[in-house]
């Protein structure tokens, strides 16, 4: 059985799959499926992840993994070159510390803010197939911590190429997605950030990342 992403091309989420597949050389087709529409909601959908979000991947052995993390180390597992979770005990503890941060403090924040204060977002505060409302202090919140992460971005880079090793891993892929998805609240990288902006420029001549 052939590898399928369950992707949207606009949403930073599974952007992070795309680029773990770029970047790994995995061969495997691809189902859009249109968020705007709300097509992650329909029954259809429902029957490949009943949590309705993307990004989904159903493996070779045909069962679906519903979150990045999980396909990440499925990928990982599957196709171990090149390296993108540690290859050495110390490699795979930094990475997953900073994953972890990453995740909380960067693209958390950003949704944050982001799924609070959006018009088209109203009830849908978190993801998923229950509806939530708007909480603005959530917002603020989240436009806060947005400039806090990158400033640990840029002190963490101000010495070396990569965030958590000295090898490009999940972490600067998950990273650059979430830097990008700052731009949604109006959020960018500036000459504020040197170090991290310098990251970004290198990080944007990797082929995957124009994915």
């Amino acid at each position: 059985m052939t590898i399928t992403l369950y992707d949207c091309a606009t949403a930073p989420s599974p952007r992070r799959a795309r680029i773990l597949l770029a970047e790994k050389g995995v061969p495997h087709d691809t189902v859009q499926v249109d968020l705007r529409s709300g097509e992650q909601m329909g029954e259809a959908f429902r029957l490949v992840n009943p949590a309705c979000t993307v990004p989904a991947l159903r493996t070779e052995e045909g069962v679906v993994l519903t979150d990045n993390a999980a396909i990440a180390a499925y990928v990982e597992a599957r196709f171990p070159e090149p390296p993108l979770l540690g290859a050495t005990p110390l490699e795979k503890a930094e990475v997953a510390s900073w994953f972890w941060r990453v995740e909380f403090e960067g693209l958390l924040a950003i949704a944050d803010a982001f799924r609070n204060s959006s018009p088209a977002m109203v009830n849908r505060a978190l993801p998923g197939p229950v509806d939530h409302p708007q909480i603005a202090a959530l917002a603020e919140r989240g436009l806060r911590r947005i400039g806090q992460f990158f400033d640990t971005l840029d002190e963490r880079l101000a010495d070396r190429e990569f965030i958590a090793t000295q090898r490009f891993s999940i972490v600067d892929i998950t990273a650059v997605v979430a830097v990008d998805f700052a731009r949604v609240v109006k959020v960018r990288v500036t000459e504020a950030h040197p170090h991290l902006l310098r990251w970004r420029e290198a990080m944007g001549r990797r082929p995957s990342m124009s994915l």
